[in-house]
């Protein structure tokens, strides 16, 4: 097979990249490098190609996907905190950017997409268990981004391209960047821990998460790419398991003994959701899908090669 990866040179990108070149398949990386690295994937080779090119030049995009079978969208700006500084920025790139995707796809007869999405669709819905029949309420641009990239995919659907949008939980793994601003909390803490500085917690520290091993995600794209019960659907991918802050601070901490652990806490942030935890149903039905990786060895993994990379 021959695939396209937009982002592929980002953190789930590159893991998605590696999963295909280890079974055989062939790959092109469409890249910008704002947020991902060539140092995540191996040297271009013969089934390797990468373009540095962002998903808002369409020639660019139709050089990227001549040829392809399939295309597993994963280029975003992300972040809630990034989207509330420049919402504009956040819906061009990820509703913009994925509409020239898609089309260029229809254009070269791509047999699939699967589309990243996000659990942030479903905001603090009233249900302590997030299945895909609730109505979506984003609580801020990124997440409104991620609900009109799956309307985008419903249309192209329709149109002739199949495709599939996978709702992300708070995935996480080695190559996450804990340097950035917008980084996530695992890459965040697990690096303070390190460098032996105080952990910065928004809220009580009680708001939960459904943390998703990287493994999980790839493991789920490319059962998304085959299933033929799978195009039209949006799907949860997760471990359906709930963690505190505080939970995942204990866990780091015996991962990482004897680091010290104080916290500061602040404000909660505009756009966080209070709870989140997947139903895998229909991530079972229609994938097969069941969590490879658990929590806790997703973390003793993230933690050994931030160690190394320190």
């Amino acid at each position: 097979m021959r695939a396209l990866v937009t982002g592929g040179a980002g953190f789930i990108g590159s893991h998605l990249v590696e999963a295909l070149l280890a079974r055989g398949d062939e790959v092109v990386v469409l890249d910008d490098l704002s947020t991902g690295r060539l140092a995540n994937l191996p040297p271009a080779s013969e089934r390797l190609r990468i373009v540095v090119g962002s998903i808002l030049d369409g020639p660019t995009v139709e050089q990227a996907v001549a040829g392809c079978e399939v295309v597993f969208h994963q280029a975003a700006l992300p972040s809630v905190a990034r989207s509330l500084r420049d919402p504009a920025a956040t819906m061009r790139t990820n509703v913009e950017g994925t509409a020239v995707v898609l089309q260029a796809a229809l254009r070269a007869g791509v047999r699939r997409a699967v589309l990243a999405s996000s659990s942030s669709v479903y905001g603090d819905a009233p249900a302590r268990v997030k299945d895909e029949t609730l109505p979506l309420r984003p609580r801020s641009p990124y997440a409104a981004s991620k609900a009109a990239l799956e309307q985008l995919a419903h249309a192209y659907t329709e149109m002739g391209l199949p495709c599939v949008c996978l709702r992300y939980f708070n995935v996480f793994g080695p190559r996450q960047d804990p340097r950035s601003e917008y980084s996530a909390v695992i890459p965040r803490f697990t690096a303070a821990l390190l460098a032996s500085q105080p952990l910065t917690v928004y809220g009580d520290g009680h708001q939960t998460r459904d943390f998703c091993p990287v493994a999980n995600v790839v493991a789920a794209n490319l059962r998304a790419a085959e299933s033929p019960d799978a195009p039209g659907w949006a799907i949860n991918v997760a471990c359906g398991q709930a963690h505190s802050v505080l939970d995942l601070i204990e866990a780091l901490q015996d991962l990482l003994a004897p680091c010290p652990a104080s916290r500061i806490h602040r404000a909660a942030r505009p756009g966080d959701v209070r709870d989140s935890l997947a139903s895998l149903d229909r991530a079972r039905m229609l994938l097969g899908y069941r969590p490879e990786v658990g929590f806790r060895e997703g973390l003793r993994r993230a933690v050994a090669w931030y160690g190394e990379h320190r």
